[in-house]
């Protein structure tokens, strides 16, 4: 299958109905986001900024939210396996560490493992919009914001007064594999309160594997409350369960005898205080994220059992200094905790002071500054700068940035087989490793053609010291032998030379009402990317980014009918593993279809859906294969 043929088509019809159609409700132009700290017109960030509505979750061909960021512009997941079982994310060509997922402007990365940062335990429904953030952004939130931040607001916690209002929406599908999925949304609003409840499922016995079948069980369920308080004061609160069982052959190794399965629980509880004053906000935030990942490399094997705890506190007060000036400053403290038979027992405090200054200069230039003071148990103390410029003349926004990012080791680079009684083969942990560093600098320009269609360019480059990787290394330079066998096959974290990746980004983002009876929506991004490094040993992550990815959504509703496509093309380096049969090949592209219709009343909707509709046979890690076509049909509800 040519993807061009597929892709190059919608352009084709986006840009004549673009010439057609002038009126539309959207304004690309004034969107406001939040991951700067601060409610802020787009075009003030001065950053390359992708926004994508909570609504669009059930109108596109997606079963999770790693689903549906596998489709925006300029995010690359990298599955292990299908409907949320794991994906890693990436931006900018960062390992899946670097890239930091924020809930409600709380941090959710877990410290055991960056594989874990796709487990978002937040329900379609109680999504109001999801901002990605391209590029550093280690400066506002710390550790990990290196690639870039994934930034998710709950319509609970953003919401805003309005009169009183109940409103439900589920649906559940069914398909091939045995596969049923199912997920509910109640939500309430009123003058004073607002109140959510919902759940995720997926389920399926899964395609045959090596021996096995890609099973998967994944529940994720909560609860929001948020109450207003006379006029100043706003409180916040959030709880969620999230529990993950699937089959995890060769996620990790690419031996023959991984029959491996996984098992992961997690709880997740969050509170948020706010208070309005004269000049400004005050906003306190406490989380608590408890997580137990059990991994069984075969069946009738001890699990390798990892416990860990994460606490973070913050407070941030943001004032208006002038009608040209604001100022954000802060204070965070995290406690990271695991207790583990594989990696052992270990904590780690971190603290952090922040300051983010927003200035607009006349009535066309934007400048944001940013400065932290990071402490960690580890690496001591670092001072983390970021600095942001627009300029915004008419229908074109020009911008640049320059900024340093750090990122500290997780427990499973730092101590993974650590506390075995013997390991004959496989990844070594090395607690002395140094916290990554990088400058970060990029320039791009957004053009908003009409109300309806923005395209966007950036150009970017980073230079990373000290990356954190895995090395093939002999048992003869292995730092600790004390539990190695010398005849051993091992991987060493370690602190690579230097790396340095560049870059270009280009976005289109097209939402267009027609008429009363038709819409259009539509995303599109090409990313190139080109990392190098002088280390004469080769590393396993930094190779296995994607030279050239396009990515697209699209969803046409006409009367009670609908349409919706995603798609990607991704060209990367080639891998074999001989042993399994397995290869990464040197490019792919998979798309799927949903095609609905509208039940009369306007309160529902059946629908058919293809995965991997061209049933193309591939994997974006080596060993873990993905599924080939999968139909499955159902219905949602809409009350």
């Amino acid at each position: 299958m040519n993807w061009r043929r597929s892709v190059l088509p919608f352009i084709i019809i986006v840009l004549s109905i673009q010439i057609k159609a002038q009126d539309n409700p959207v304004e690309l132009g004034n969107v406001t986001i939040t991951s700067s700290l601060l409610i802020q017109q787009q075009k003030e960030t001065g950053r390359n900024i992708t926004v994508i509505k909570g609504e669009q979750f059930q109108k596109l061909a997606v079963h999770s939210l790693d689903d549906l960021l596998r489709y925006l512009p300029g995010v690359e997941i990298q599955q292990r396996g299908p409907q949320g079982s794991q994906s890693d994310i990436n931006i900018r060509g960062g390992t899946f560490q670097q890239v930091l997922v924020i809930v409600d402007g709380v941090k959710l990365n877990d410290p055991l493992t960056g594989h874990f940062s796709s487990y978002i335990p937040i329900q379609p429904g109680e999504i109001e919009r999801v901002e990605v953030l391209k590029g550093a952004a280690s400066a506002i939130y710390g550790s990990e914001a290196v690639g870039g931040v994934i930034n998710i607001v709950t319509k609970t916690f953003a919401a805003a007064k309005q009169d009183q209002k109940h409103s439900f929406i589920g649906g559940v599908a069914a398909g091939e594999y045995g596969m049923f999925n199912g997920n509910a949304h109640y939500r309430y609003s009123g003058n004073q309160s607002q109140f959510s409840a919902g759940f995720i499922s997926n389920n399926a016995d899964g395609q045959p594997l090596r021996g096995t079948r890609s099973f998967f069980h994944l529940t994720s369920g909560g609860l929001a409350f948020s109450q207003q308080f006379k006029k100043d004061w706003r409180l916040s609160i959030r709880t969620a369960a999230d529990s993950r069982r699937f089959n995890a052959q060769n996620y990790y190794t690419t031996f023959v005898s991984d029959t491996a399965k996984e098992e992961v629980n997690s709880w997740w509880t969050q509170l948020n205080i706010s208070k309005k004053t004269k000049k400004g906000l005050l906003t306190a935030d406490a989380a608590w994220k408890k997580l137990r990942d059990q991994y069984w490399f075969r069946p009738s094997s001890a699990p390798n059992d990892n416990k860990t705890n994460f606490l973070l506190t913050q407070v941030n007060y943001t004032a208006t200094l002038s009608k040209q000036m604001s100022m954000t400053t802060g204070v965070q403290v995290q406690r990271k905790e695991i207790s583990s038979n594989d990696r052992g027992d270990h904590q780690l405090w971190h603290g952090a002071l922040f300051a983010i200054l927003r200035q607009r200069l006349g009535d066309r230039w934007y400048l944001n500054e940013s400065l932290r003071l990071d402490w960690d148990e580890s690496y001591g103390l670092i001072l983390v700068p970021q600095l942001n410029i627009a300029w915004s003349p008419s229908r074109w926004n020009f911008r640049a940035s320059v900024g340093r990012s750090v990122r500290d080791a997780d427990f499973t680079e730092r101590y993974n087989n650590y506390n075995k009684i013997l390991v004959s083969s496989g990844r070594i942990g090395n607690p002395d490793l140094q916290a990554e560093e990088a400058w970060n600098a990029e320039i791009g320009s957004d053009y908003i053609l009409s109300p309806s269609l923005k395209i966007s360019s950036t150009v970017f480059y980073r230079t990373h010291t000290g990356l954190i990787d895995w090395a093939p290394t002999p048992y003869a330079n292995m730092p600790r032998q004390v539990n190695l066998s010398p005849a051993g096959s091992y991987a060493l974290a370690k602190n690579v030379e230097k790396v340095k990746t560049s870059g270009l980004e280009l976005d289109l983002v097209y939402s267009k009402k027609l008429n009363k009876r038709s819409d259009i929506f539509l995303m599109m991004g090409y990313t190139w990317l080109h990392s190098t490094n002088k280390d004469s040993i080769p590393s396993f992550y930094i190779s296995t980014h994607a030279n050239h990815l396009l990515n697209f959504s699209a969803v046409y509703n006409w009367q009670q009918f609908s349409v919706s496509v995603n798609g990607l093309y991704k060209n990367r380096n080639t891998q074999s593993a001989t042993a399994i049969k397995a290869s990464i090949t040197p490019s792919y592209y998979v798309m799927n279809l949903k095609l609905g219709y509208r039940l009369p009343g306007k309160f529902g909707r059946i629908f058919i859906q293809a995965d991997n509709l061209f049933n193309k046979t591939y994997s974006d890690l080596l060993g873990s294969q993905m599924p080939g076509r999968w139909l499955s049909g159902g219905f949602d509800i809409k009350l």
